[in-house]
């Protein structure tokens, strides 16, 4: 497929590649879609998680360059989102149940998205290694944290507003 010359026709300049990467560079961008809209769905009372999605949207743009372009990701960005992580789980305290039922109004809704985006992401770093690109371990564990973040902050709002989580138990899985 060729590339249109004329302006406004073209939405990424490696849109018809076929490899990988450019599957991981729109994952990655559509992460940082959901995470504005998350952000932008944060009710006032909850500043906290306003600004720690603040501060995860910029990173996902970051995740989204650091493989074509110059690695824009430090352990020090991977170790703030797991310090985030220690923050909720303190809050949150010990939970009985270890799979739930993505339920919640916004930005809940939004967040189980940026989650499972997180998750594609991870995924689509497995598809780029494949084809023989280096991948900076930095990456595949700043995603991981930050889908592990994206769930506790559904836990949190959902605390936060009394709202009891629907368990679910596997029956394909014993837990």
């Amino acid at each position: 497929m060729k590339s249109s010359r004329h302006y406004g026709e073209l939405c990424y300049p490696f849109i018809h590649e076929t490899s990988t990467l450019c599957d991981f560079e729109m994952v990655t961008d559509e992460l940082c879609t959901l995470i504005g809209m998350a952000l932008s769905a944060m009710p006032p009372e909850m500043a906290d998680l306003a600004a720690d999605l603040d501060h995860l949207q910029p990173l996902a743009f970051h995740v989204n360059g650091s493989i074509r372009g110059t690695l824009a990701v430090e352990e020090a960005d991977v170790q703030w989102v797991v310090q985030r992580l220690r923050h909720y789980q303190d809050e949150l305290g010990a939970r009985q149940h270890t799979f739930i039922l993505p339920r919640g109004t916004v930005p809940v809704p939004q967040l189980h998205l940026a989650r499972s985006c997180a998750k594609k992401a991870i995924r689509a770093l497995v598809r780029v290694e494949q084809e023989g690109h280096a991948i900076p371990d930095v990456l595949p564990r700043i995603c991981n944290a930050m889908c592990n973040l994206f769930f506790l902050m559904t836990l949190v709002v959902n605390r936060r507003r009394g709202l009891d989580e629907v368990p679910f138990t596997s029956k394909s899985y014993k837990v």
